[in-house]
């Protein structure tokens, strides 16, 4: 039965290639948002804080500091609507879901930076 299930999923769902990306990256997300008739590019750049389930049930975790107040967004990876994803930084973290990085302030919510 499972199997069944697979080759359709494979069928239906585009596989898209994103660059590869951890826990403590900061990325930079694309995708659509339509407004009535108008279709128009978005983006939300931030830190990578969880990456979660795998092949085609795989979302991802994004947060951002807009002012003072922190916004987080999960992006399931084959969204139709995602158009492409950019990788600035690959940041050094020692834990696959950083949410201790919520309460963090100031100095101590900088990632170090992984030298490649």
């Amino acid at each position: 039965m499972n199997a069944i299930i697979k080759s359709i999923q494979e069928e239906l769902i585009e596989n898209k290639n994103f660059p590869l990306f951890n826990s403590g990256d900061t990325i930079t997300a694309y995708y659509e948002i339509r407004e009535g008739e108008k279709v128009r590019t978005q983006f939300f750049k931030g830190v990578v804080i969880q990456i979660k389930g795998q092949g085609l049930y795989k979302t991802f975790t994004i947060r951002k500091m807009s002012g003072s107040i922190g916004v987080e967004r999960i992006f399931p990876m084959n969204m139709p609507t995602l158009q492409k994803i950019e990788v600035h930084k690959k940041g050094k973290v020692r834990r696959a879901r950083i949410f201790y990085f919520r309460n963090l302030r100031g100095k101590k919510a900088k990632i170090k930076e992984r030298q490649l």
